[in-house]
């Protein structure tokens, strides 16, 4: 007898269903079956009925639990791609951030590079929030999300890191190129006024940027930025009060 070189499992979703007489069954054999038991080591002289149906059910068991296998696998991936992002923004959460910075740090340690964590937090979203309603506040962050998106590097980062804070994490980047950086996006969003339900809305941020080059501690890396933003966010309200004194002052 010749013997095909084949997959010695194939030709499963042909196979007659476990249960038919095994005459049924051996007219129903698919063409590959005595392929399949010789590559089996099961001499052509021992494929009784019963043989050939103990065969074709492994054969369909097998084919069973490959396509269990396929969907676990596909409900795997959609959990991890949960896991990692943002239900309302559709982009990377706190979760992913860090994971793709650890792996940044490892490549700046390996190749003696360096790269740099932008931390933004959109003002007065709170404000927001209690004037025009939560739906408005939602609006605005997506709209601040596609803004970063739009103006950063397919090879950079963002991710939501909190309620109303983002983090973009640039690769290869030096401090001053960094904070060049977040400048420009924050001017963008500036410029940028949400259209809500007929009005205009001006948006801004406020915005820290630290530089890593190696090994370092991913939790102390982020507090770094994000106490730089909040250094920024003070400076700009004392500046704003200040502004409003002497305006007031003037005035009298």
């Amino acid at each position: 007898m010749k013997v095909e070189k084949s997959n010695p499992l194939r030709d499963v979703s042909r196979v007659a269903p476990t249960g038919k007489r095994a005459t049924d069954q051996a007219a129903a054999v698919p063409q590959g079956v005595e392929d399949v038991t010789s590559v089996m080591g099961v001499p052509e002289a021992e494929l009784t009925p019963k043989v050939r149906t103990a065969l074709l059910d492994l054969m369909a068991e097998v084919d069973r639990l490959r396509q269990e296998l396929s969907v676990f696998k596909e409900r795997v991936a959609l959990l991890e791609h949960e896991a990692d992002h943002d239900p309302l923004l559709s982009i990377g959460n706190r979760r992913s951030f860090v994971r793709h910075l650890v792996r940044m740090m490892s490549y700046a340690e390996r190749y003696g590079t360096s790269g740099c964590i932008l931390y933004f937090d959109l003002d007065g979203l709170k404000r927001l929030n209690d004037v025009e309603g939560h739906a408005a506040g939602d609006a605005a962050l997506r709209h601040v999300a596609q803004l970063f998106l739009s103006n950063i590097r397919e090879s950079d980062i963002l991710g939501r890191l909190g309620g109303d804070e983002f983090g973009v994490l640039l690769a290869q980047t030096g401090l001053k190129a960094g904070k060049e950086k977040a400048a420009s996006l924050a001017k963008q969003i500036e410029s940028s006024p949400l259209q809500w339900k007929g009005k205009s809305m001006s948006l801004s941020v406020s915005y820290g940027v630290h530089l890593f080059e190696g090994s370092e501690d991913i939790d102390t890396a982020i507090e770094a930025a994000d106490k730089k933003m909040y250094e920024q966010k003070r400076e700009r309200k004392a500046a704003a009060e200040a502004s409003v004194k002497t305006s007031e002052t003037d005035g009298d």
